[in-house]
């Protein structure tokens, strides 16, 4: 799941009592960083503190038999050979760039082909999708000027800096300083940090998280639920169209719940980027964190104090203020371009081909890395061969469904979701067929195996209507909704739906995760956090033939029948009011 740079705190897709959320982040792409980055998602352990399901019985009696499945084409035995295949050694471990990059894409276009779907436009399975490779070498330290002793903060122990800019070296020099709270523009929240603000050709510190889910007052924002507002990946980019030179963010471990080493560890290396026409011009020269210590002797060193600056940007009306000082740093970089495939299908809809439901999953995982316990292979078996297994189930059930859909379906296996949601991000802004005719994306990612499952657990519940699509197909499987239990993660931003929510398609990311219809909730919690303890990103995720993949055929389905009443729709599921991401969309369907 989730790579640091887009998933950071980051790139997770399952709950850290239940496996399906732990942290994503991105796998560096040198060998030796991929144990050290999945740490840093190991998502901090949470106790399901926020939302609460009103449909989830406290007690359930367990089921000793089953109803026979249906014979839509969807079977448990056929997840688990796309999954031995896709898992397998011969494909070691599925890196972009590598024997397993070219094996996995080819089996999944031959398998599309196979089923008689269509490839996209200009009659090709694949999608090229052009990366960069930057190793940044930022300088050893960063330079404080304007006070009365100037200040001298040390790479690592103070900061970390980076930049997207495709340069080999970047220099800020004597850029004023200054402190705009959470540096947020949320318009539907009457929250504007930058209001009266001329950033040009300055440095913006800024606060981690949002005002609901970092400060005191749950009435702001949506309260502990924290909102894309709150994501470092949206701070850099309003600072960039607001101009700034750069922009640091203050960590404090408590609202960022990961320590330092986690920032460290995630903004060392090589770092994966899609390639921009302008090559990253339009992005801050600078982005980066700093500690809160090192925070604290900036406001000192300005004859501020860091706690009343703090006190007054969780208010609504602060002023963003001047430190009246400068920065000057500079990173020095390496290069490397070269190109990666999503994979992508499409089954012509009958009477409505223009309009299209997209389903996704990211087809790489981290490759050949350190050796544990003799084996250097990460297989990827649960994260993402399982979510590609039931792709290609959900295809095969539509080439066998007597009633053709209406809209079109699009099958996207996407690449660099360990890197930071990079295929899902570059498909996205480079759509190959309309984002304002996309009518919702429909999203696998590390399915769990077990077995049948009474719960969907819906991550980014509340979001949009797809909700309610979700609820009447889980109902269909006796089964009841499970709101994301810890929405203060922010988890709904970290797997690869999230790139088509950010350009307004409402996003549907779910599966069974806590209660195993056959052995209960204990079971389920005790088996998810033994995957998350011993096998997530490690070489031990792999194909099991005693497997249970009867919840991923359970999952597959429901998605299925999600997909296919989208299908025969004429209207487009909306973002709910409150939504960040409800003007985008409303924005596209403009025309906009």
């Amino acid at each position: 799941m989730r790579g640091f740079f887009g998933t950071f705190d980051a790139h997770c897709s399952r709950p850290p009592s239940y496996s399906f959320f732990r942290m994503r982040f991105s796998s560096p792409l040198l060998a030796s960083g991929a144990v050290l980055l999945t740490l840093l998602a190991s998502c901090q352990s949470r106790s399901s503190d926020a939302t609460t399901t009103a449909a989830a019985p406290a007690t359930a009696p367990l089921d000793t038999t089953l109803a026979p499945s249906p014979k839509d084409g969807i079977t448990a035995a056929g997840i688990g050979d796309y999954i031995k295949v896709l898992a397998s050694d011969e494909y070691q471990g599925r890196k972009p760039f590598t024997i397993g990059e070219q094996k996995a894409t080819d089996f999944l276009a031959a398998e599309f082909k196979k089923l008689g779907l269509q490839p996209g436009p200009g009659g090709s399975y694949f999608q090229a999708v052009p990366l960069v490779e930057i190793t940044g070498m930022p300088a050893p330290t960063m330079q404080i000027a304007g006070a009365a002793q100037p200040l001298t903060l040390s790479y690592k122990t103070d900061y970390m800096a980076f930049t997207e800019q495709e340069k080999e070296k970047v220099s800020v020099a004597n850029s004023p300083l200054v402190f705009a709270g959470y540096g947020v523009v949320a318009p539907e929240y009457g929250w504007n940090d930058y209001a009266g603000l001329d950033v040009k050709g300055k440095t913006v510190v800024v606060l981690v998280n949002d005002p609901g889910n970092a400060g005191n007052d749950t009435t702001m924002f949506k309260g502990h639920a924290m909102t894309y507002y709150g994501r470092w990946m949206y701070k850099y980019e309003e600072a960039a169209r607001q101009g700034a030179t750069g922009l640091l963010i203050i960590h404090d471990t408590k609202p960022a719940a990961y320590p330092w080493s986690v920032v460290q560890s995630s903004y060392s290396g090589a770092k994966l980027r899609t390639q921009t026409a302008d090559r990253g011009a339009s992005k801050c020269p600078l982005e980066g964190w700093i500690t809160l210590d090192a925070a604290k002797k900036l406001f000192a060193a300005a004859g501020q104090s860091y706690d009343e600056a703090y006190a007054a940007a969780n208010k609504k009306g602060f002023k963003a203020r001047a430190m009246n000082l400068t920065l000057s740093t500079s990173i020095s970089n390496k290069l490397r371009r070269q190109t990666s495939k999503n994979v992508v299908a499409v089954l012509p809809g009958a009477t409505r081909p223009q309009e299209y439901i997209l389903y996704s999953a990211h087809w790489d995982h981290l490759g050949i890395g350190a050796p544990v316990n003799g084996d250097s292979i990460y297989n990827g078996a649960a994260d993402n061969a399982s979510g590609c297994a039931a792709l290609l189930s959900i295809a095969k059930a539509f080439t066998q469904a007597k009633e053709k859909p209406g809209r079109s379906i699009v099958f996207l296996a996407v690449t660099g979701e360990e890197q930071g949601l990079l295929g899902s991000k570059y498909y996205a802004t480079h759509p190959l067929f309309p984002v304002r005719k996309t009518v919702a994306d429909l999203n696998m990612d590390d399915l769990p195996t077990m077995g049948p499952m009474r719960d969907l657990t819906v991550i980014g519940y509340g979001q949009s209507e797809l909700d309610d699509y979700a609820r009447a197909a889980a109902k269909e499987q006796d089964r009841y909704i499970l709101p994301d239990q810890n929405a203060d993660k922010g988890y709904f931003f970290r797997s690869d739906h999230f790139s088509f929510a950010h350009v307004g398609v409402p996003s549907l990311y779910a599966s069974g995760q806590a209660d195993s219809r056959l052995k209960g909730k204990e079971y389920a919690q005790k088996r998810a956090e033994e995957f998350e303890a011993k096998h997530y990103h490690q070489p031990s995720d792999e194909y099991s033939p005693t497997a249970d993949y009867r919840g991923m055929e359970q999952d597959a389905r429901l998605l299925f029948r999600v997909g296919q009443r989208l299908a025969q729709e004429t209207t487009f599921p909306q973002w709910k009011p409150g939504s960040e991401f409800r003007a985008a969309r409303e924005k596209s369907l403009a025309g906009k």
